[in-house]
């Protein structure tokens, strides 16, 4: 897409188009990032960028500052905590007439990863790499002591007991107590024949939550898990101090693309399978999505440097599985296919593994899932700390979580 591509959307006069970008990361995502963005200035000298990435701790804070200002980048990297809020307040532009003209292609996509980016009937960002939940365990400690590792499909009980074991024969607690972590609260909810969310309200009831808070506080009195000051520790901290890799747990609660992540902090090897339960609660999760501002003056330079990333197969290999595993089935092959990196390669083994038995996507998360995680992590540490009873601290949960999402 040259400058003629461009015309009525350029408003500079001179046929140059400057796009401002944004996203979260660490230094590596900001190097391969920045050398796709290159390859695109190759190939369209009229289109440059201002480049701007931090670290995730803060990142939505300046992007809701940017927007409130007025201000937001023409492009910028969002996930399903937040996408819902910016699609209804109509911040994100609609990506659907640019999907049925083709300006954004879709065709190597799961459909299910691609509709993961779906608000109130609006393409509001396109997928940048599917994910799933993975439980991530220290094969290393498993070897040593001649323990059997956790399989996919085990049951909840069965894992629990497991756990229990391994902290008894190790000396290192066998599983990061959960029951603070929304993805394994929502894969189980989902094994219930219900969902987090149901349409604008919310797909579970107190006593749904009670009977997950008791399952881990059985298993805490069963010693699988750390105490609760440790607990906190997991619960808090980002993806490189993960009980996994810090020696205070066998097994962390994770996204399966964050296993290389992982992997950087520990001389352990390290094994991921899907979270206990029917495999087929869990969905092909799109990691992130890049949206385009919908008052951008160059929307069709932005819409076009978004497909870019997605599709061309240079800058599918520059971009690797940072984000995930690419969500271009043809490219996603090739990086599979190329990729050195054992923990990737781990990985991408579960995530082919599980493609089968996924269930159907979720719809995205409401407005205001943000708090509902923040909100669950509080209730579950109460239960944690021995402050409230699981019933106590489960209407607690519920009542907070509508409010979040403007229940009545």
């Amino acid at each position: 897409m040259g400058a003629a591509a461009c015309g009525g959307d350029d408003d500079s006069g001179d046929g140059q188009v400057e796009l401002s970008i944004f996203w979260w990361g660490a230094e590596n995502r900001a190097q391969l990032t920045e050398k796709a963005l290159d390859l695109y200035h190759q190939k369209h000298p009229d289109v440059t960028f201002k480049k701007t990435w931090q670290a995730n701790q803060g990142y939505f804070d300046k992007l809701a500052t940017l927007t409130a200002g007025g201000n937001p980048p023409d492009i910028f990297q969002i996930d399903d905590n937040y996408i819902a809020e910016y699609a209804t307040r109509n911040v994100t532009l609609d990506l659907t007439p640019y999907q049925q003209s083709g300006k954004v292609d879709t065709s190597k996509f799961p459909e299910g990863l691609w509709k993961y980016g779906v608000v109130d009937g609006k393409l509001a960002g396109l997928s940048f790499g599917e994910n799933t939940q993975g439980l991530v365990y220290n094969k290393t400690l498993l070897a040593k002591h001649k323990l059997p590792e956790p399989t996919i499909g085990m049951s909840w009980d069965d894992l629990i007991s497991w756990a229990a074991n391994v902290s008894k024969v190790t000396k290192v607690p066998g599983t990061q107590d959960p029951s603070a972590t929304y993805q394994a609260f929502w894969v189980w909810i989902r094994q219930q024949g219900k969902d987090l969310y149901n349409g604008k309200e919310l797909g579970f009831t107190e006593q749904d939550v009670t009977a997950w808070f008791d399952l881990w506080k059985k298993a805490r009195e069963q010693g699988a898990t750390p105490t609760p000051d440790v607990i906190h520790e997991g619960n808090v901290t980002d993806i490189s101090k993960q009980l996994v890799v810090t020696g205070k747990a066998a097994t962390s609660w994770v996204w399966a693309n964050q296993m290389p992540e992982l992997k950087k902090n520990t001389e352990d090897e390290l094994g991921v399978v899907s979270y206990p339960g029917d495999p087929s609660a869990q969905w092909a999760r799109a990691s992130m999505y890049f949206s385009v501002f919908r008052g951008s003056k160059h929307k069709e330079a932005a819409v076009d440097v978004v497909n870019f990333l997605a599709n061309d197969p240079e800058a599918g290999k520059i971009l690797g599985t940072d984000r995930g595993l690419p969500s271009n089935l043809d490219i996603r092959k090739e990086v599979a296919a190329t990729t050195t990196d054992p923990a990737m390669k781990a990985s991408i083994a579960v995530e082919d593994q599980l493609v089968p038995k996924f269930g159907p996507a979720p719809a995205v998360p409401l407005p205001g899932h943000s708090k509902v995680k923040t909100e669950l992590v509080k209730a579950a540490e109460e239960v944690q700390y021995g402050r409230q009873t699981p019933a106590a601290a489960a209407a607690a949960y519920v009542a907070a979580a509508k409010a979040a999402i403007g229940q009545g």
